[in-house]
């Protein structure tokens, strides 16, 4: 049924998420549903937290996969296309059921103190940016500036993006310099 949800969640936004939407989704009664989750709220507090769950598995996993190049890591991930919609996405549901806020509010502190963690291993008493930006800072700095650029894009905004991309990753190429394996052409972001 979780499935269902997330799909019916990712394809038509929280507020399509309906028991007989869910219920259709899943090949299932209504009723069915509603039996294991009695509350709108309880259905998405349950999608909410196998949503983090796997999330903070995903990060953990590219972070441990490449322990020196946390901010690479950070970056590349952060350009999943689903990321801006499910970020605007959550946002607006914690908007529409204020319940639901201290549940994405917690799974996000979770997901970025993963991420502040990885950085902090790499970078023990590093500062970024001519010494501006604290980790924690640039934790928020780098997997936000895909997310927004992605928003953007949905709705063909482009301005200066180019830009900005080539520059940030001349900036990653100064503090995480990489080897002609993992190189990528300035022209196109990184995608997974």
């Amino acid at each position: 049924m979780l499935n269902a949800v997330e799909r019916v969640f990712f394809k038509g936004g929280h507020a399509k998420v309906s028991y007989r939407g869910v219920a259709a989704r899943a090949g299932v009664t209504p009723g069915l549903v509603q039996y294991y989750f009695p509350t709108m709220d309880g259905l998405f507090a349950a999608m909410i937290r196998r949503l983090i769950d796997r999330d903070i598995e995903r990060w953990n996993d590219g972070l441990r996969s490449r322990p020196d190049e946390p901010l690479r890591v950070l970056w590349e991930y952060s350009w999943d296309e689903a990321a801006g919609a499910f970020g605007t996405e959550m946002m607006g549901l914690g908007v529409r059921r204020p319940s639901l806020l201290p549940l994405i509010a917690e799974g996000t502190e979770r997901i970025r103190t993963a991420q502040l963690e990885a950085l902090e291993r790499k970078y023990p008493s590093f500062t970024f940016l001519g010494d501006v930006l604290p980790p924690d800072a640039m934790v928020l700095l780098v997997t936000s500036i895909p997310k927004v650029l992605t928003l953007e894009e949905s709705v063909h905004v482009t301005m200066a993006h180019r830009s900005l991309v080539t520059a940030f990753e001349s900036f990653l190429d100064s503090v995480e310099p990489t080897g002609p394996r993992r190189r990528r052409s300035r022209s196109s972001r990184p995608r997974r």
